[in-house]
């Protein structure tokens, strides 16, 4: 797959297709007003970064605020402020209609490889609701954003219900053009979740390694999770740390970002490059994708969770999941997890509730 690798850490790399290159912050009056005249839209003034076009409307506020210039200039220069807060409005308080519903487009929420979360809202039988809107940062990935909607279709559609709480519910699905570029992007409505935290945020937040009892209740998670994936014929595809998410109190889990998943023996569409040497041969080398494919990838990322407080049989246990010959790891994620209770009976006895908790710390969406 080294041909079409997809995402990459956001901030490195080359620019996506689609985005415009953000300018220098201006750092006079005269630069800022420049800076202004040239702007016809908010995407030509401010970076696509909301952290980013906060700090730079605050700057372009102090410079070009009318009290910063002499008397004889103050009605030019109210004009010209009134004309940025209205650009600064048009960008924070941006609308999406489809046939359903009307979003008010909120904050960014979470940056990932491919797309941002939004925070939105949106007003139904007189009540306001929320919802999360995944929007792609290049429209050449807009085939991964309907993939992943067809995903969570057939999940919904043919999975067991009692198991849909291991994948998003998708609300709707469209195509939203930028009526400032003109540039098509498919986006999904999520459902809203909180007080969900990434496996890459429980890592970072136990750096000596998490411990086995904890991780078991999420290693089980997944594998059913999987096992339920794949009765429907899907493979997931891309089972990183950044794309499991669990609830710390309702040791609840959810397997997130579809956009790589493919069906039964068909190829994972895209890979995520910092992420390459997690997965499996089949998935480099551009080969059909199994479940031992998902089963592979949970597998790397739970032992990077435990680290050294591995204890050896797990390690081996691990090792037979991790194989690079596709055909001799496991392939039925539901029989492992019954040898995985088996080992985990022989290391802990039966099996008790751990209360888990994160550090004090804004959770995930």
């Amino acid at each position: 797959m080294s041909g079409i690798p997809r995402g990459g850490i956001p901030g490195e790399g080359d620019r996506q297709a689609g985005e415009r290159p953000v300018a220098a912050a201006p750092g006079t009056r005269p630069a800022a007003r420049a800076a202004l005249a040239a702007a016809r839209t908010p995407a030509d003034l401010f970076p696509a970064d909301d952290a980013a076009a906060v700090r730079l409307h605050r700057r372009l506020a102090r410079l070009l605020h009318p009290d910063t210039v002499p008397e004889p200039e103050r009605a030019g220069a109210e004009a010209e402020f009134a004309r940025l807060e209205t650009l600064w409005r048009r960008r924070t308080a941006t609308t999406l209609t489809t046939r359903h519903r009307t979003y008010t487009l909120g904050p960014v929420v979470s940056s990932g490889d491919l797309a941002v979360l939004r925070a939105a809202s949106y007003d139904h039988d007189g009540t306001r609701h929320r919802a999360l809107l995944k929007i792609p940062r290049a429209v050449t990935d807009n085939d991964l954003m309907e993939r992943e909607a067809r995903a969570l279709n057939r999940l919904a559609r043919r999975g067991a219900a009692r198991h849909r709480v291991y994948a998003p519910r998708l609300m709707e699905s469209f195509r939203h053009r930028d009526p400032d570029s003109g540039v098509e992007r498919r986006v999904n409505c999520l459902a809203r979740m909180e007080g969900w935290y990434s496996l890459a945020e429980v890592r970072a937040a136990h750096t000596d390694g998490l411990d086995p009892r904890d991780a078991a209740w999420m290693w089980r998670r997944l594998l059913v999770a999987l096992g339920w994936a794949h009765r429907t014929g899907l493979v997931h595809g891309a089972v990183l740390p950044d794309h499991v998410l669990i609830h710390p109190e309702r040791h609840g889990l959810v397997l997130v970002d579809w956009c790589y998943s493919t069906a039964l023996g068909d190829r994972v569409p895209a890979l995520v490059e910092r992420h390459r040497d997690s997965y499996p041969p089949e998935v480099t080398g551009r080969r059909p994708a199994t479940e031992a494919t998902d089963i592979h990838l949970a597998s790397r990322t739970l032992a990077a969770l435990m680290g050294d407080r591995t204890p050896p049989s797990m390690r081996a246990f691990l090792r037979g999941c991790t194989l690079p010959a596709e055909a001799r790891r496991p392939h039925d994620a539901w029989r492992l997890l019954a040898e995985l209770d088996e080992l985990l009976d022989r290391l802990y006895g039966p099996r008790t509730f751990r209360p888990f908790t994160m550090p004090a710390a804004a959770p995930g969406p």
